[in-house]
């Protein structure tokens, strides 16, 4: 498995924290930035992971910041991307199982980091279930290709 992993500022300490465990569990990382704790834009690096596992190029993704609301979000724009804000185990394996889940995000500032690191292993040690999620995702994927007021008919 490979994880591309960013932050902005507010997560960098437990970013790095998350890059030793994925290196004590034998997953290959991609770390996409930054490299220091100097303020950036959230939006920036949230954009290099989604676009990163929408490509292929990663498995799946992890992001931080303060809360990881705003990371959260702007992944979810990316094509492809099914973005989880997780604050729990329970929350982590669902994610997968139900929504088949590609990146996490997490909150530097709202996360102890034993809490994360429990996250991460079940974020990535659980499969996503299929059947009938299989056609909840499907109808996610089509809101990616729909515009306009309206655009589905739940009927």
């Amino acid at each position: 498995m490979r994880v591309a992993i960013a932050s902005d500022h507010a997560g960098f300490v437990l970013k790095e924290d998350l890059k030793r465990l994925l290196a004590e569990l034998g997953v290959g990382v991609d770390d996409l930035g930054p490299s220091t704790d100097a303020p950036v834009d959230y939006p920036d690096f949230a954009a290099r992971v989604g676009e990163a596992v929408a490509a292929g190029r990663a498995d799946r993704g992890i992001l931080v910041c303060g809360t990881g609301i705003g990371m959260s979000i702007a992944a979810n724009k990316v094509p492809g991307i099914r973005a989880a804000l997780l604050t729990d185990e329970v929350a982590a394996r669902l994610s997968r199982e139900h929504n088949n889940a590609n990146v996490m995000a997490l909150g530097g500032r709202t996360t102890p980091p034993a809490t994360a690191c429990a996250i991460v292993r079940v974020f990535l040690s659980t499969a996503f279930e299929g059947g009938r999620h299989q056609d909840r995702v499907d109808k996610i994927t089509h809101l990616e290709s729909s515009t306009g007021p309206g655009r589905t008919d739940p009927s």
